[in-house]
């Protein structure tokens, strides 16, 4: 590789504090240090400006330059003036005072020319180039960062920066619109929750309303059970709430045949209902309180028109087993103490071997209660059929009396005119 033809200054090897070389037209400065407060407080405030450091540097050493040569042409003309002081001495002093007086102006003209505090000097001229040269920089330099071609060099930077501001915009916005999904929909669901809350109390309250419905029928058989019994020296108990031996709570009055004198003779489970129940489902209670009680007999009170299908009131099933139909507000105590009856006499013959029970005199004498019931059924019912025609019948009554009155009146009204008109 050939070595470089242009001019260098030789390096300076003994030079501890730095080093600057010039190349051709360039100078490289390595590790100089200046110590100059004036320097450095003029670099630290272009740096507030925004101009950088080395920006800085390079334009006082431009400017420095410039001084340094204006002060060498300014020598040089001092040297001139005293060389042409020096020469034209000897002939000034043999041509007179002429030629001195035009020498003298002669060389203040070419001194004023240099002058550094003229307007028009060379030091004054480079230095108006060299300020507009920087405006003129600085001019092009805000024109290029501001365009919005590819020649300003922050281009890319601000595409991206938009880009990003954009794509974070975009991404906030799909993010508001899946939480006003995630919203809709948590919405949804909690209004459904609230209308099934709604309807699972509202399903609770009539459960409870038929609870206690129910709970007031079985209340008012049990009291009427517990009359019937007393009667007759046994006791009854209202287990309804409690398990059975089985763990179950079929049966919920459990009448103890003798226990109100001495030791249970026999047990009669009865079991209120009233809503109906289909026959397998009442075979199911029946069977359940016989179980769960430990019972002899067992008696399913029913309201009236919810007897089980095929089946009948006061009719015994499979020796064990009675169906009875009573009003469920007022439950007919006759009707309740003839089931009560004939459970009890077949809880005892089951029990009792001695006992020896007439069973057709027996069956005949409850066809004969039912044959009554019935009859005293259908004797109410008329009784009821007359009561409504009896106050139909004192309405109508009243009807004609008001209006007996009305015709009464009226005639009153016409013997009164026409007395007012003989008169």
């Amino acid at each position: 590789m050939e070595a470089s033809e242009k001019p260098q200054l030789p390096l300076e090897p003994d030079r501890t504090d730095g080093a600057v070389r010039a190349i051709g037209d360039r100078l490289v400065i390595e590790r100089l240090e200046v110590n100059d407060p004036a320097a450095a407080r003029v670099v630290q405030e272009q740096v507030g400006e925004g101009h950088q450091p080395s920006e800085t540097v390079t334009r006082a050493i431009e400017i420095g330059t410039r001084v340094i040569e204006g002060e060498g042409t300014a020598a040089n003309v001092d040297y001139v003036k005293a060389e042409l002081e020096r020469q034209i001495g000897p002939l000034a002093e043999r041509l007179g005072g002429v030629i001195e007086e035009g020498q003298g102006d002669f060389v203040e003209h070419l001194a004023a020319s240099f002058d550094s505090e003229r307007s028009g000097s060379v030091q004054q001229q480079i230095k108006e180039l060299l300020v507009a040269a920087m405006q003129h920089q600085r001019d092009q330099l805000a024109k290029q960062f501001s365009t919005q071609d590819g020649a300003n060099p922050l281009s890319d930077f601000k595409e991206a920066v938009v880009r990003a501001v954009k794509g974070s915009q975009e991404s906030q916005q799909h993010e508001h619109a899946q939480d006003r999904e995630r919203l809709e929909a948590l919405t949804a669901e909690v209004t459904a929750l609230r209308e099934r809350l709604g309807a699972k109390e509202e399903l609770e309250a009539e459960q409870a309303r038929g609870t206690a419905k129910g709970r007031d029928f079985e209340e008012r058989i049990h009291a009427l059970l517990d009359e019937i019994a007393t009667a007759r020296g046994d006791v009854a108990h209202h287990v309804g709430d409690l398990p059975g031996e089985t763990r179950g709570k079929k049966g919920d009055t459990l009448i103890e045949i003798g226990a109100a004198a001495g030791p249970c003779l026999a047990k009669i489970a009865f079991d209120p209902k009233d809503s109906q129940l289909s026959r397998p489902k009442a075979w199911e209670v029946l069977n359940g309180s016989l179980d769960d009680r430990g019972a002899e007999y067992a008696v399913l009170v029913a309201t009236e028109g919810n007897v089980p299908p095929k089946t009948q009131s006061l009719v015994e099933y499979e020796g064990n087993k009675l169906i009875v139909e009573v009003d469920p507000e007022e439950p007919e105590r006759i009707v309740l103490e003839t089931a009560y009856c004939l459970a009890r006499s077949r809880a005892l013959a089951a029990r009792k071997e001695e006992i020896v029970l007439d069973a057709p005199a027996m069956k005949e004498a409850i066809d004969e209660t039912r044959r009554a019931l019935e009859s005293l059924k259908t004797a109410r019912q008329a009784l009821t059929g007359m009561r409504k025609n009896a106050d139909s019948i004192e309405s109508s009554l009243s009807t004609m009396e008001e209006g007996a009155k009305a015709a009464l009146a009226r005639a009153d009204g016409l013997i009164a005119d026409a007395l007012d008109g003989g008169a």
